[in-house]
């Protein structure tokens, strides 16, 4: 993994090439700008919540709370804000492929705020997940309910984006085959997974826990996926993206988080191939329509097709459909017309015959499929 200033990353030959599993440092809206159009399949974005903190935060032994006070989570005004989400936005379209998705967190200080603008800006909203805390910290004036979640909306390019990753026979199976819920449950980052600087105290105040992270990629990218961070603090998005196999590119102007990043990244080591396989089910095989076994050679017209129990069978036209006495139709819906159903799947229905043994055409559909694969189609 390498550090990139801006303005090398700018004088780099070919972008292509150099900007994969790197940090940029800079600015987040002027680093987004260098990098080439289209190129990043998720963006995972922890922007600043702008928390307005009106003084020091005080527990009841009025000890001091080490609460988020930096200079980079504070604007002048929500209009100030605003325009700051809006440019950062912008940029991250630019780079997000037409089939990629956004992922933004943030709490009740700015994540409405961002949602307005993500709408404003045609992104459709796929999802807003709650991020339900075990271990919330108290509200200590006792004057409000104790704030013990954070939101994250995940957005595609627009209403009508198509192909966008979501993984779920895998989320599905992973959660006791039930589908996988929009509240999810987790621990604050602490313990031996928070970084601290050589002073002890925490290396970044607003650090992700790992868990989070490995849900959002496992639910929305693929192996080998490019995922984005234009605010990349202590690099918890790198070091899992690195974990689970996917490639990632930071942008965080600090330098003293990017040494944390550089060194916590460098320890991390990348699942095997078996571990990395990502379940998938029907809804996840690309379409293949019955035509594509003629032109392919695997089904002649003139072939008589049954069903498993030879109570009916067809014959198979040249143009892909199926036709039985006076009735035609497509392979499904003369598998419903000769049964007297409403509805049918052809591909298990009809069977074609080979060495006296009855085999369900989604054979040959498999076969097609696999030839996809090979092929990158």
């Amino acid at each position: 993994m390498s550090v990139l200033s801006l303005a090398d990353f700018k004088q780099a030959p070919s972008p292509e090439p150099s900007f994969l599993n790197t940090i940029i440092k800079g600015d987040c809206v002027a680093a987004l700008e260098a990098l080439p159009e289209n190129s990043v399949d998720v963006i995972f974005a922890d922007p600043p919540y702008n928390l307005q903190l009106g003084g020091d935060l005080l527990r009841p032994d009025h000890s001091k709370v080490d609460a988020v006070d930096n200079a980079w989570d504070q604007f002048e005004s929500f209009q100030a804000y605003d325009a700051f989400t809006r440019a950062w936005l912008l940029a991250c379209r630019r780079v997000l492929k037409p089939s990629g998705t956004i992922w933004v967190i943030g709490s009740y200080h700015n994540i409405f705020r961002v949602g307005t603008v993500l709408q404003d800006l045609n992104f459709w909203i796929l999802n807003d997940v709650i991020w339900r805390k075990t271990n919330p910290m108290p509200n200590f004036r006792g004057r409000r309910f104790q704030n013990a979640h954070e939101t994250m909306i995940w957005a595609s390019q627009s209403a009508d984006a198509k192909g966008y990753t979501f993984n779920y026979e895998s989320m599905k199976a992973a959660n006791e085959d039930v589908q996988m819920r929009s509240d999810w449950l987790f621990p604050i980052c602490s313990g031996g997974e928070r970084m601290k600087g050589e002073d002890g105290k925490k290396a970044h105040p607003t650090q992700k826990p790992e868990a989070l992270l490995a849900r959002v990629l496992m639910s929305s990218t693929k192996p080998g996926d490019v995922v984005l961070d234009p605010f990349f603090g202590s690099g918890t998005t790198g070091a899992v993206a690195k974990r689970l196999g996917r490639n990632f590119v930071g942008i965080e102007r600090e330098q003293d988080y990017i040494d944390v990043a550089t060194r916590r990244i460098a320890d991390v080591t990348t699942l095997g191939s078996v571990e990395l396989t990502v379940m998938t089910g029907k809804k996840a095989e690309p379409r293949v329509a019955f035509n594509v076994l003629l032109d392919n050679g695997l089904m002649k017209p003139g072939t008589r097709l049954h069903c498993s129990k030879r109570r009916h069978s067809a014959i198979v036209r040249a143009d892909g459909t199926l036709s039985s006495g006076e009735q035609s139709g497509s392979i499904h819906r003369l598998g419903a017309m000769v049964q007297g159903l409403d509805a049918c799947n052809g591909w298990t229905f009809w069977h074609y015959e080979e060495a006296d043994k009855l085999l369900p055409i989604d054979a040959l559909r498999a076969i097609v499929r696999q030839e996809m694969a090979k092929t990158g189609v």
